[in-house]
């Protein structure tokens, strides 16, 4: 008899490399045909991977929180056929629990299978938090994502999914009741803690994932890139009333977002080099201007900044463009962006509004020519017609490659967009 090797897929165009978050198999457990066996987490998303056999489990290849490139083995599948041990099916996204039951009709409890996942309540005191308790925990990845975010022992929370998981508003519960015993950074000194050691090291964690790949494609546009920044003031009455009127007509969650977008669909029309890659070649520097706008939106999710594209966004009207942003959104922010989403981006805007800030000077994603920052919406002092007036308003903040795009360019599409935030021509489909 044979193993069967599994490699480790290309799970997106172009993508080289992957971190084994979580194994849902074990050497000598038995699996079919496309069940889940191993969480992933690429540049851009965590991934589930079926097995593309049948059998039994031979050996684990690498280990969790390894990084492995695509093609190497990762896992290695004997064909000795079915087991004699039942086996429940695993649940996508929760994996297995680590106890094991006695299997009825066999005397030696060594013939076992994984145990029905059942509520739980929370130790009567504080566990350390290892390796061990957290892995018998039921819990998506982006769960405990947020978890260690939050500063949440999740070891100690009562589950209350409907399989026995420890769902996301357990988490936000425990980490926004003041009296719980169960955040852990209350437990734990504060930095105005005089009594800590001064010459105590800090704490260091692993760059990996998201933050691995942003890190990297940072310092790749940094390098390669001639960034240059500009900025405008826009007076935004005509958006807040144009969003007022949308929503009313179409029960749509129109936005100033939105309408942003739009803009810079529209200014793109008058100024497309914005939309273009530079390429070096043997032959010599091209610049590619791309026939349609894949519409880059940054959005912060559970395991950091991801940049989800609207594919063909200069083809949609405002109803697809407030389908299409709500839709992309809403899966960044419960982690479930996958990598073809975050490829291929040909321009890119950044709310950074969100967090509460006018402005900025975004640094060009990789590839990309031109980067929008919308900032808050604050009422200022407006001056009209001689007087002054308080009006909502809005900073844009445009970087662009200086390679592709010259001043005028990139002062024409800043001001197109201004305009078109200052008085939205938003025809209804």
């Amino acid at each position: 008899m044979s193993d069967q090797v599994f490699a480790l897929p290309d799970v997106g165009e172009g993508l080289t490399e992957a971190e084994i978050v979580r194994w849902r198999v074990a050497p000598g457990d038995t699996i079919a045909v496309n069940d889940p066996i191993v969480d992933i987490e690429t540049a851009k998303a965590v991934v589930e991977l079926p097995s593309p056999f049948a059998g039994i489990v031979a050996a684990l290849l690498v280990d969790e929180g390894q990084i492995v490139e695509v093609g190497a083995p990762i896992l290695s599948v004997s064909d000795q056929g079915e087991s004699q041990s039942a086996r429940t099916p695993v649940l996508i996204g929760y994996g297995v629990m680590e106890d094991r039951v006695h299997v009825e009709g066999h005397g030696d409890s060594s013939h076992s299978t994984r145990a029905t996942p059942a509520i739980s309540s929370p130790p009567a005191a504080a566990q350390p938090t290892d390796g061990r308790n957290a892995q018998r925990v039921l819990a998506k990845p982006p769960v405990r994502a947020l978890a260690r975010e939050l500063g949440v022992d999740i070891t100690r929370i009562a589950p209350t999914g409907p399989y026995g998981d420890v769902t996301r508003e357990d988490i936000h519960r425990a980490a926004t009741n003041p009296a719980s015993e169960l955040r852990e950074w209350s437990l734990t000194p504060g930095v105005n803690d005089h009594s800590r050691n001064s010459d105590e090291p800090g704490e260091r964690v692993a760059v990996r994932g998201v933050q691995r790949s942003m890190a990297a494609a940072m310092v790749a546009s940094a390098s390669s890139a001639v960034a240059v920044s500009v900025w405008k003031d826009v007076d935004v009455s005509g958006t807040i009333a144009a969003v007022a009127r949308l929503r009313e007509q179409t029960g749509l969650r129109v936005t100033a977002l939105t309408i942003a977008a739009l803009a810079v669909v529209q200014a793109v029309r008058r100024t497309p080099i914005v939309n273009a890659t530079w390429h070096d070649t043997a032959e010599g520097a091209e610049i590619e201007r791309h026939a349609g706008v894949q519409l880059g939106i940054a959005v912060a999710g559970p395991r950091g900044l991801v940049v989800p594209k609207i594919a063909d966004a200069d083809r949609l009207d405002v109803n697809g463009m407030a389908v299409a942003l709500a839709h992309l959104t809403t899966k960044a922010r419960e982690d479930r962006i996958t990598p073809a989403d975050s490829l291929g981006a040909t321009i890119t805007i950044t709310n950074i509004g969100v967090f509460d800030v006018d402005g900025g000077t975004p640094v060009l994603p990789p590839g990309q020519a031109a980067i929008l920052a919308t900032g808050r919406i604050i009422d200022r002092p407006w001056a009209i017609e001689g007087g002054l007036a308080v009006r909502p308003v809005m900073q844009l903040s445009l970087t662009f490659d200086h390679r592709i795009v010259d001043g005028q360019q990139g002062a024409t599409f800043l001001s197109d967009v201004a305009s078109f935030l200052a008085a939205p021509g938003v025809p209804l489909a």
